[in-house]
């Protein structure tokens, strides 16, 4: 089947984009501890997509730091989509920030490819503080038009970038082969393979047989080879959605709120994908219907990198909700009495692959899908796991964050690797106390233990009490050290001097001296 021509929309920087700060303002948006997207300011000063937070923070002591809200992003990018309900009737949304049309019919009623594309360009390009922002392209197929609307944010001014029909092949072939993770469907592991094999190029994968990557690499091997070509991994289409596939839930009384309307919409989704499998399929592209009493409706086409799970559809459905019940005079149109969902298109369903020396991840899987459900039900930001942040006092070398910040599979064994400069070597305490305990150290004369500027202690610490308890004797000690943090920084300057301590009774603690007074930070148990 020859691609659909398609046109992208491409929000460059859309995490920025969506938190509505001035234009020129340094920002750094961070997911899990890495640096996801950056403002054109903090580009400037260094700081780069991958970094990790502290790295960024130190190329731009300016920079504003912010965590990732991919549900504010949605209810955002909802305001860009709705202004291109006039110009085409049924859009289909990747993610954030990324979007798609095809463009046949709009070609046709506003005079082909190129006034569609300027037509689309304005009228987003009006919507957002920074209308250069905006990429627009189109090829054929959505792979090609997505490179086109990134390439042609590269251009001053940003116009849209058209690429002749029938020449999409040839304007993919000098890409790198990277384009394939990014923004292409295939992982970062599968293009470091080929770069290690010596195919820098598009072209030079498009030169191998099909057949040949199918055998070597698989099905993603051959999805690599489909976009060398030019090609996409699926056509878009506006056939209608069968209606045997598709269900829907009459809500009584109407729904006014989010999370009331978000939770009937995870057990639709979950019936939605479970009817899909028992059929061997699974939902590669869903539309999403919802109707107020008021006679209003809001349809959005939702496609994913590969087949949409019963979590993935009920993320849509509430970034469909908050985005329609976010509008001015939503409420006015009545309360929401139903939802649909369409499979637009659908696949077989791929079954979970043995592991190289046997064995399965089904403990592994079943512990993901429970943490998805509990996400779902109790909110996103509600499951959290501990995760190395780095730093060198106890209770800043861990955090806790979403447990879908991370890949637990790819994550491996903890491993602290090289040491924080100025951190405590290991073996690493059991118990952090968050916040501090106030303690007590004195010498045998009952004079308060001090440490000088060059790390001198005033007496040997004899006799330790902790948040007034009573007295026990010291046995053991290591250290001083002294820390001396972010000296550049009036404000935000520390200086510390941390020491073990060994009592009688047998517990260590990991103690430090701040501003005169004694802390317990953690407990060796």
């Amino acid at each position: 089947m020859e691609p659909v021509r398609t046109l992208v929309v491409w929000c460059r920087d859309w995490p920025v984009l969506a938190l509505d700060r001035p234009v020129g303002e340094p920002i750094a948006v961070v997911h899990a501890n890495r640096v996801v997207a950056t403002s054109a300011s903090a580009r400037v000063s260094g700081v780069e997509v991958g970094l990790r937070r502290r790295e960024a923070q130190r190329r731009c002591p300016d920079v504003s730091i912010v965590e990732r809200d991919i549900d504010r992003e949605a209810r955002v990018f909802d305001r860009v989509v709705a202004v291109l309900d006039d110009i085409a009737p049924r859009l289909e949304i990747t993610r954030p920030g990324v979007c798609s049309i095809p463009t046949r019919g709009p070609s046709r009623y506003f005079g082909g490819d190129t006034a569609v594309a300027d037509r689309v360009r304005a009228t987003v390009g009006a919507q957002l503080d920074d209308p250069s922002a905006c990429g627009v392209g189109i090829a054929d197929g959505p792979f090609p038009a997505t490179l086109a609307a990134q390439r042609s944010l590269a251009r001053p001014g940003a116009p849209p970038m058209v690429i002749a029909a029938g020449a999409s092949a040839s304007f993919v072939a000098p890409m790198p082969v990277s384009v394939l993770a990014n923004p292409g469907p295939c992982s970062l592991e599968f293009v470091d393979v080929l770069g290690r094999l010596g195919l820098a190029r598009l072209s030079d994968l498009a030169a191998i047989g099909s057949a040949d990557m199918l055998d070597r690499f698989g099905w993603e091997g051959a999805l690599a080879h489909r976009l060398a070509r030019g090609l996409d991994a699926r056509a878009m289409s506006m056939r209608r959605p069968p209606e045997d596939l598709s269900l829907s839930i009459e809500l009584d009384p109407p729904l006014v709120r989010v999370d009331q309307a978000a939770f009937v919409g995870k057990s639709l989704a979950d019936d939605f994908t479970a009817a899909l499998s028992s059929r061997g399929l699974a939902a590669l592209r869903v539309l999403i219907s919802v109707h107020t009493t008021g006679g209003a409706a809001i349809e959005r086409m939702w496609r994913d990198e590969g087949a949409l799970s019963a979590v993935a559809v009920a993320q849509r459905i509430r970034w469909q909700l908050d985005g329609w019940l976010s509008r001015p005079g939503a409420v006015s149109r009545g309360g929401i009495c139903r939802i649909e969902i369409h499979p637009d298109d659908v696949g077989a369903a791929v079954g979970r692959q043995e592991g190289l020396w046997g064995g399965s991840d089904d403990n592994e899987d079943r512990a993901r899908r429970a943490a998805a459900r509990l996400q779902t039900m109790v909110g996103a930001n509600a499951v959290r796991v501990p995760e190395r942040s780095g730093g060198r006092g106890a209770h800043e070398q861990m955090r806790l964050i979403p447990i879908d910040s991370i890949d637990r599979a790819a994550q491996g064994p903890w491993s602290t690797g090289r040491p924080w400069p100025g951190s405590i070597d290991g073996p690493q305490p059991t118990i952090v106390c968050e916040p501090a305990w106030p303690a007590d150290v004195v010498d045998r004369s009952g004079e308060t233990v001090t440490i000088s500027g060059r790390g001198a202690l005033s007496a040997i610490p004899s006799k330790l009490s902790v948040q007034r308890s009573p007295w026990s004797e010291v046995v053991g000690w290591a250290g001083p050290w002294l820390i001396d943090e972010r000296w550049w920084d009036p404000l935000a300057q520390r200086r510390r001097a941390r020491m073990q301590m060994l009592t009688a009774d047998g517990v260590g603690r990991l103690l430090a001296l701040e501003a005169g007074r004694w802390w317990v930070e953690a407990i060796y148990d």
